[in-house]
């Protein structure tokens, strides 16, 4: 019994944030839940692993070929916010009355990382800015070295489409994630977005 305790505690040790302490207090309550319930978070848990996949556009997290987003008839598709991470789109979709597409890059540039453009969608970006419809790009990258780094390499390589680029203001605190912030200061952010 020690083994497989044991086994799930390093298992959730390999979550972000989560440390051996967590972790412990994780098992044992999983242990203490109603089978059912146990059984159910497992369930959610493998359901995830195997039906979610990158929409076909976007690269949001969703179970079709095309995300809800990108399926919504009803978003301006004359704007593509362009995010780091599919998390950082549940964020941004807390403000109200911010209607547009969005296009997740899968990460920021870090050079030392061997994190370059190619390992990015970028490619893809072009693209969908190349199809004509989009008339602008707001930049919604961390306000970190590493965000403000991709934040000037989209704002160069789109500066030939005739788009216009804009990156959200800073009402983030520089260093932190968009990930964390509140729906007042992301909204107001968003409403400040600057050419770039």
């Amino acid at each position: 019994m020690h083994g497989i305790i044991e086994n799930l505690i390093h298992e959730l040790t390999r979550l972000p944030g989560i440390g051996r302490k967590t972790a412990q207090r994780l098992a044992f309550f999983i242990l203490s839940m109603p089978e059912q319930e146990a059984l159910a978070l497992a369930r959610a848990i493998e359901g995830v692993i195997q039906k979610a996949r990158f929409c076909g556009q976007c690269f949001n997290i969703t179970e079709n070929e095309v995300c809800e987003i990108c399926s919504d008839d009803l978003r301006d598709r004359s704007r593509i916010c362009v995010v780091e991470e599919p998390s950082n789109i549940l964020v941004i979709e807390r403000v109200k009355n911010f209607n547009c597409l969005y296009h997740v890059l899968l990460g920021s540039l870090s050079p030392i990382d061997g994190i370059t453009p190619d390992r990015l969608k970028i490619k893809e970006l072009i693209a969908r800015v190349r199809s004509g419809s989009v008339q602008e790009v707001i930049v919604a990258t961390n306000p970190n070295t590493k965000g403000e780094m991709t934040a000037q390499y989209i704002k160069e390589v789109l500066a030939p489409l005739n788009v216009r680029i804009s990156r959200i203001a800073y009402g983030l605190p520089m260093g932190s994630d968009i990930e964390f912030a509140d729906e007042v200061t992301l909204g107001k952010a968003l409403e400040g977005r600057r050419e770039i």
